[in-house]
This record gives structure tokens, C-alpha cells and sequence, in this order.
């Protein structure tokens, strides 16, 4: 090292909408590398098991695009994680294809390394099978069953594949599924700088400008790295960090706000100094990198039974002063009209209403005194083994949402369909099936890295 290690984080997620002024501000700022994740399982298990985007292609194009154009003009290297969401094959395949369609529309031939970390089910069951997987709570031991259930399974990768792949000489690396900090880090632990210092740094960068004072006022951050600690500020000059907005992204997705576990190691920021050193920086030292054996969790993904959904809207007042004597009295119909008439006994489906503007999110009861919303949406939920018998059972429960009372000796209500026909399939309910590690002697071991060198005329 000769100075601090600077790490141009543009977005908290590629797609997410880099801004090409604070790009150009953090390379002028003597950007070492562009550092950015693209996705996480925030949104559902869809995404692995499918092996697709939640964002639009458009978008993360849009920001390739100025990401790849200022790396090759600056001469420093892209380092992408947790490719098109869920960091899966056919997640990362996709991403490759759009950075090689950018590079040719930019006419650059940068060297391109894919880093893939799906999981072969038959080497993990060996791996099960010779004490190398443990489970993370709540869950028990693993077993075949469960790992043939998932249709992808990716081990989430540590900065070594990374590392590797800048030794290499990578200009630009496209990640599967990745820790967002083990990205961030990659590039500064692989130039020596102070471990702790270079996992909190990246800790508090994963999601671009909301380690800020004003998250929306900006889109990425700058983090310097060092010896002994590191610096934080947003590419966008109206915005500034303090201790306060530095220190508390350690709270963000983690039970223990003083550590957090990566793989080979547990980052401790219980002694962590945040310093301001003017009124837009902040510098942390104090960060302590503990290694520990190394394990990488991993995620499987995969289909389950299938749902079928209706959307109802009710704003029948009689309706809004009992609305949970509604709920109990109208799914207590609903499961006795689908046992009389489909047959299907009550292991075999399952039926849910979620009462938006009432508890749809929490389910919770709203404690006692609380007043009537002026509407309520009614969601439908019937799940079942098959989309025929989801799809049956929903067509059974319609009549009773046209006028299902909640007074007997008054005029019949009406109920509003959001949409005609009513119900709507909604095909399987993916889900992650897997909460466990896998111990490995070498962290590059379950990762295949690919190479795509446009200079030498590689195919795409």
C-alpha cells in the first residue's frame, strides 16, 4: 500500500440507478476500483429458483453502462456481486450477456472473469455425508431430500474468488451470489490493508448513499481504506455523512450491531472509534477482523405447492367495526364450502385472508380500541399441492365474497372484485429450503471461474 485504498461504491445494487456525476466525482477523487452488489435474497427465493432478475434489463444495462465506461477510461477495475439478484448460473449468465452487449456498443475489449458458485447437488450430498455441512438455526441436519427439493444452490462467496480473479488481471468480474461485503472488501484486502478496517468499511458502503444523512439526496459513496482505519463520504457534494448515519448501517440486516460474521471470519467493531473529519467525512478506526474457520452458507432455492389468489375490496361499515369477527367467520365458511364441495380434506390446502389496512403485514391483532379503517382489501390465498386444486378452490370460495354477512337480519352486503375473472393463478411458491454452511479447506473450491478476454477475440 502507499496511501488509503479508495472503493467507488455507485449504488447500493447494480440497476438501482448509479448517477453518472458521482461516478465521474469518485474516479476525479482517485477511485483505486468501482465496487458495487447486485442483489440479495431481500426479495424472495423466486429469484434462484427461477434463475431470473427482480430488476428490469434496461436498467441494470443503464448502469453497466456507466459503470464499464468509466472503469475502462479511469483503468481500474469493475467488481460486481450477487449477479441479476440471486448470483445463481443462469442469474450471472444473464448479467455477462448485457456487459458483453455494453462492451460492444462501447467499443472496449475488457478481460472478464465470471466467478459461478452454484453447487453440484451429488458433490454437496458427499460433502453432507462426510460431516463438512452443518445447519444455522432453526434448523436441523440436511439431508438428500432436501438438497434434490431446491432447484439452485449457490454457496455464498467470500472476497477470495475476487482476489483471485484481480491477480489474474480481471478488468471487469461478475460474481454469483457474494456476501455485498466480501465484494466491497475484495480490492483493499487483496492490497493490504487493514483487515477490520476494510470489512467495516465495506459493511457500512453495501448500500451506497444510506450510510448518508440524506439516503435520497445521493446515490454512492467513496471509501477510503488504510492502515489503521477508513474514511466514508457521498459522491453527490450536497450530502454528508456523520457518526451517526456511519455507525448505525452496522444495524442493517444483522442481529448483533457490533458483529458480524463473514466467511473466514467475524468482523468486531465493539472498540470502533467514528470520528468526524470534517462535515461530510468520517473516519472509523478501531474495526477488528477475528479469522475463524472457514464456511460459506448456503442458499437453495426451490418450488413447493401452488397458489391461486383473489383480490376483494369491502366497505361495508358493519364489516369495518367487527373486521376480525369477519375474518374468523368468513374463513371458517370458506374451509367448510371447500370440504363440501371439492372433497379435499383440510391437510390437503390451506387458505389464508389478508386483511390490508387491517394486519395483512404483521397478522397481528390491532389492540383493542382501534379505529375502523374506511376500507379494507381482501386478499384470497388458497394453496394446494396442484395449481388445479388451488385454482377449484378458489372458484368455490367466490360466491361467498359477493355477500357473505356479518349482520344476518339486514339487507345482504356487496363486496368489490378487483379484477374479473376473480381469481388468479399464481403458479408455485418458491421458497429457500436450505439455513446451512459448508466447511472448505480453500475458499476458491467451490467456485468455477470462467474467462471471457475480448482483446484476444474471445467469443461471447
Amino acid at each position: 500500500m502507499d496511501g488509503p485504498i479508495k472503493i467507488l461504491v455507485p449504488t447500493g445494487s447494480l440497476g438501482a440507478g448509479a448517477r453518472e456525476d458521482e461516478v465521474r466525482r469518485g474516479v476525479a477523487l482517485g477511485a483505486h476500483a468501482i465496487a458495487t452488489d447486485a442483489g440479495s435474497t431481500d426479495s424472495g427465493a423466486a429469484y434462484l429458483a427461477l434463475g431470473i432478475s427482480k430488476n428490469n434489463r434496461g436498467s441494470v444495462k443503464r448502469d453497466l453502462t456507466i459503470l464499464m465506461k468509466a472503469a475502462a477510461e479511469a483503468k481500474i477495475p469493475l467488481i460486481v456481486g450477487t449477479s441479476g439478484q440471486a448470483g445463481g448460473d443462469l442469474n450471472l449468465d444473464w448479467t455477462r450477456d448485457i456487459a458483453l452487449e455494453v462492451a460492444a456498443e462501447l467499443g472496449i475489449s475488457p478481460k472478464i472473469a465470471l466467478l459461478y458458485c452454484e453447487q453440484d447437488k451429488a458433490s454437496l450430498k458427499a460433502r453432507n455425508a462426510a460431516g463438512r455441512v452443518r445447519p444455522l438455526p432453526p434448523l436441523g441436519a440436511l439431508d438428500d431430500a432436501t438438497i434434490d427439493a431446491c432447484d439452485h444452490i449457490v454457496a455464498v462467496m467470500g472476497p477470495e474468488p475476487y482476489i483471485a480473479a484481480l491477480d489474474a488481471g480481471a478488468d471487469i468480474i461478475l460474481g454469483g451470489r457474494t456476501t455485498d461485503t466480501a465484494v466491497l472488501a475484495s480490492f483493499a484486502l487483496r492490497a493490504g490493508a487493514h483487515a477490520g478496517a476494510a470489512w467495516h468499511a465495506a459493511k457500512v458502503a453495501e448500500c451506497g448513499a444510506q450510510c448518508t444523512v440524506q439516503p435520497s439526496g445521493s446515490a454512492g459513496v467513496l471509501i477510503s481504506i488504510g492502515r489503521d482505519g477508513f474514511e466514508v463520504e457521498p459522491l453527490n457534494p450536497a450530502n454528508r455523512c456523520d457518526p451517526r448515519s456511519v455507525s448505525a448501517h452496522m444495524l442493517y440486516e444483522n442481529a448483533n450491531p457490533f458483529l458480524l460474521t463473514e466467511p473466514g471470519g467475524v468482523l468486531d467493531v465493539t472498540d470502533a472509534r467514528y470520528i468526524p473529519v470534517d462535515d461530510r467525512v468520517v473516519r472509523v478506526t478501531g474495526s477488528v477482523w477475528e479469522p475463524k474457520p472457514y464456511t460459506l452458507k448456503l442458499e437453495g432455492a426451490g418450488g413447493g405447492r401452488y397458489q391461486t389468489i383473489m383480490l376483494i375490496g369491502i366497505q361495508d361499515p358493519d364489516v369495518l367495526v367487527r373486521v376480525d369477527e369477519f375474518h374468523d367467520r368468513m374463513l371458517a365458511a370458506l374451509y367448510e364450502r371447500t370440504r363440501k364441495t371439492t372433497g379435499l380434506s383440510t391437510d390437503e390446502f390451506h387458505i389464508s385472508l389478508r386483511l390490508y389496512g387491517w394486519n395483512a403485514v404483521s397478522g397481528d391483532r390491532p389492540p383493542p380500541g382501534t379505529a375502523p379503517p374506511r376500507e379494507i382489501g381482501v386478499l384470497f390465498v388458497a394453496t394446494a399441492d396442484t395449481q388445479e386444486k388451488a385454482s377449484q378452490i378458489a372458484k368455490a370460495c367466490n360466491p361467498y365474497f359477493f355477500h357473505f354477512p356479518i349482520v344476518l337480519d339486514k339487507e345482504l352486503p356487496s363486496y368489490g372484485f378487483a379484477f374479473s375473472p376473480a381469481d388468479i393463478d399464481r403458479g408455485p411458491v418458491y421458497e429457500f429450503k436450505l439455513n446451512h454452511v459448508i466447511e472448505v479447506d480453500d475458499p476458491l473450491e467451490p467456485v468455477r471461474t470462467v474467462w471471457i478476454d475480448l482483446s484476444r477475440g474471445d467469443a461471447a
